[in-house]
């Protein structure tokens, strides 16, 4: 069976991530919650997965609590590297997208549009549609497949209310995303 691995953003403790200017709501937290939901999901249907969150994308500021993102999804042997996160802009911007390399990386092009499809059709959040990130360290620097989910607007009240309350439904879709995926 496959192995996936699960980056959940950011790092609790040492990098919230973006933050609710209203709730506090932490997108470290809510990307935990959902990461370690979509490795239970995908492991109860046979998925091996590997979760980890840390602030080291590629060797800066590593240590034993805080390994390099990058060299351990390199290391671990996995077919497809999933990285989840919360977007945040200017309060007005809502919706989901999932980030890429390059359009050029067709197989991570078909995973980002299964996940990114799931998303949108489950929690009916807005499609932004999928996005070319050559810049993202997790993106550029891992030997398999890789996405960055952008779930939902952590700054957007709307999307911030999705967020709190609709984790395991995040999850579920990003899983069956997967799931989607290798079932082509």
């Amino acid at each position: 069976m496959s192995k996936v691995f699960i980056n959940a953003g950011h790092k609790i403790g040492i990098d919230s991530g973006a933050v609710n200017p209203v709730s506090g709501l932490q997108e470290a937290v809510v990307v935990l919650n959902v990461a370690e939901k979509v490795k239970y999901y995908l492991e109860n249907v046979g998925y091996e997965v590997e979760l980890l969150q840390s602030n080291s994308l590629n060797g800066e500021d590593e240590d034993v609590n805080n390994p390099s993102i990058c060299r351990t999804a390199n290391e671990s042997n996995a077919d497809l590297f999933v990285s989840i996160h919360c977007n945040a802009f200017n309060t007005q911007a809502k919706g989901t997208e999932v980030e890429v390399y390059s359009y050029s990386c067709t197989e991570a092009n078909k995973l980002a549009n299964c996940i990114q499809n799931q998303i949108c059709d489950s929690l009916h959040t807005v499609d932004r549609g999928i996005k070319e990130r050559p810049n993202l360290c997790v993106l550029k620097n891992t030997d398999m497949p890789a996405v960055l989910v952008e779930l939902a607007f952590i700054d957007n009240e709307e999307d911030c209310v999705l967020l709190t309350n609709k984790q395991d439904d995040f999850a579920r879709a990003v899983a069956r995303g997967v799931t989607d995926y290798y079932a082509m």
